[in-house]
């Protein structure tokens, strides 16, 4: 009977063992298609990614060679934020070319005149640095106006969901009432929830194309909100409220810090013009900066304290809130 017994029970055993091993080797199967379809969809979705890259880069870049090499470096993806947050048409290639081109023709004009290569140089250097400087300036503009506009977007908002509209709805809403560039980036966030885009995903998007401090409070707000629940309304009338504050707190530091500004641009600018002028008056007395060793000495030491002293300026009167 024992023996009997411990066949039985070696059989059991065995039949379990057999079921066990082939619906884990089923499932293992199962589990194994499931990452490979996953495998494929994620590498078709990158192929398809690439290639509308690829696509808007031959529509939008008229030198496809520079715009090859910087992306080659990492550059080209960097420059290309820069330009959507400014709004501006411009491409990354012609951007560097446009750069290239100013630092060769003021190097060469100042190598011209005064034969010194140092010299020219550095006069080239900070003409090639004029086009990012102005794509700076766009960029730092229309961030601005965006800064402005927004707390009215807000408010559109608030009043569409209090009118029973969904968020999506408010968005569009915002996208076709509130004027550029609010507009344009609300439209682009509202356009990738209609195509089925997550609305953490669209948002964060929303925050790498506008990157200042109220779009990234009001996008936490909505983060939060989503995930913890209560009234989103109220919650976009708080943020709206924070944004004008802010704003009003920026606008009273740039009214505070205009004398502190308006001394650097003289301080910085001053010994251009004048040095310009009185060579222009008389070339031959000016011209003994560059032509001997002292005076050459006595100009690149008052350029670079000159930049030194408007960067020390700058540093002071840019409060950050």
């Amino acid at each position: 009977m024992t023996v009997i017994a411990i066949l039985v029970f070696a059989l059991v055993f065995l039949v379990a063992m057999l079921l066990l091993l082939a619906g884990s080797s089923r499932q293992m199967q199962e589990t194994k298609q499931t990452v490979s379809r996953l495998d494929s969809l994620v590498a078709a979705r990158r192929a398809v990614k690439e290639e509308n890259l690829d696509i808007l880069r031959r529509e939008g870049a008229s030198i496809a060679w520079v715009d090859r090499f910087l992306d080659r470096i990492s550059i080209f993806p960097l420059l290309q934020r820069l330009i959507d947050q400014a709004g501006l048409e411009w491409t990354a290639g012609g951007l560097a070319i446009g750069s290239v081109a100013c630092l060769a023709c003021v190097a060469g004009g100042a190598y011209w005149q005064t034969g010194l290569a140092a010299l020219a140089f550095g006069l080239g250097m900070a003409a090639g640095c004029i086009p990012t400087a102005i794509l700076l300036k766009k960029r730092t503009a229309r961030l601005g106006a965006f800064e402005q506009m927004l707390p009215d977007a807000l408010d559109l908002m608030v009043g569409a969901l209090r009118a029973g509209h969904s968020l999506n709805s408010a968005l569009g809403m915002v996208a076709s009432e509130i004027p550029a560039p609010v507009s344009m980036e609300f439209r682009k966030c509202f356009d990738e929830q209609t195509f089925g885009l997550d609305l953490r995903a669209a948002l964060e998007g929303l925050t790498e194309r506008v990157p200042i401090q109220s779009v990234r409070i009001v996008v936490t707000a909505l983060l939060i909100q989503k995930e913890t629940g209560g009234n989103l309304a109220e919650v976009l009338e708080k943020a709206a409220e924070v944004s004008r504050e802010r704003f009003r707190l920026q606008r009273q530091i740039r009214v505070h810090t205009a004398q502190g500004r308006m001394t650097g641009w003289v301080l910085s600018l001053l010994p251009v013009a004048l040095g310009t002028a009185l060579y222009f008056m008389d070339p031959a007395q000016m011209s003994v900066l560059w032509q001997r060793p002292i005076g050459q000495k006595i100009l690149c030491g008052a350029i670079g304290m000159t930049c030194v002293g408007g960067l020390i300026i700058r540093k002071i009167v840019n409060v950050r809130v």
